[in-house]
């Protein structure tokens, strides 16, 4: 049986700094060609050290993040320590691939753990890739462009924050599925913690 071929909308970026993991998205869920809302977060907390920004269908992102969410914490109830974020990345990317083509998810891993900050792209397929920056979702071409062109090993947290911001901001301008403003995500030795910017 055919699926029928939707127009998928959103656009995430993520990047690495010297201590830090900064993850940002727009806020616009569409269905098809209809903007079925205007405020949807994208950013979502897997454990106390790690999120990720989910593209594709709602329902299977949704599903899969329940699951990582479940083995991050028996991974530290049991062993103690929080679940490295290439672990993630690869269990997510393991479940995608069990379950291809029927979940069509794409996302961005982002956190701290012992091996420092790290930023994992996994595609719809299952692929893992370790990144510097990267970005996901229709608007993915605009963004990109923006980070590579903005991206340095030394930002400091304010400076990947504009730059994550303007990333969005660009596909927000050229990309019909985005829209409706950017929230941001900061992931460092604290923790991670929300910005909202219009």
């Amino acid at each position: 049986m055919n699926r029928p071929a939707l127009f998928r909308g959103t656009t995430t970026v993520g990047l690495v700094g010297p201590s830090f993991v900064v993850l940002a998205a727009d806020k616009r869920a569409t269905s098809g060609y209809f903007i079925a809302s205007r405020d949807v977060r994208k950013i979502l907390e897997i454990d106390r050290h790690a999120a990720v920004t989910i593209a594709g269908t709602v329902g299977d992102a949704q599903q899969l993040v329940d699951r990582l969410r479940a083995e991050a914490r028996y991974y530290s109830i049991v062993l103690g320590e929080p679940m490295p974020i290439k672990s993630i990345a690869t269990l997510a990317s393991l479940i995608l691939f069990a379950y291809r083509p029927i979940l069509s998810v794409e996302m961005l891993v982002g956190g701290i753990d012992r091996e420092g900050p790290s930023l994992c792209l996994v595609d719809l397929l299952g692929s893992v890739t370790q990144e510097k920056f990267a970005a996901t979702g229709s608007g993915s071409p605009f963004a990109v462009s923006v980070l590579e062109s903005g991206y340095r090993d030394d930002l400091t947290v304010d400076e990947a924050i504009e730059l994550a911001a303007k990333a969005v901001k660009a596909a927000l301008s050229r990309d019909p599925g985005s829209g409706e403003g950017v929230d941001i995500a900061i992931i460092d030795g604290g923790g991670i913690r929300y910005v909202s910017r219009q």
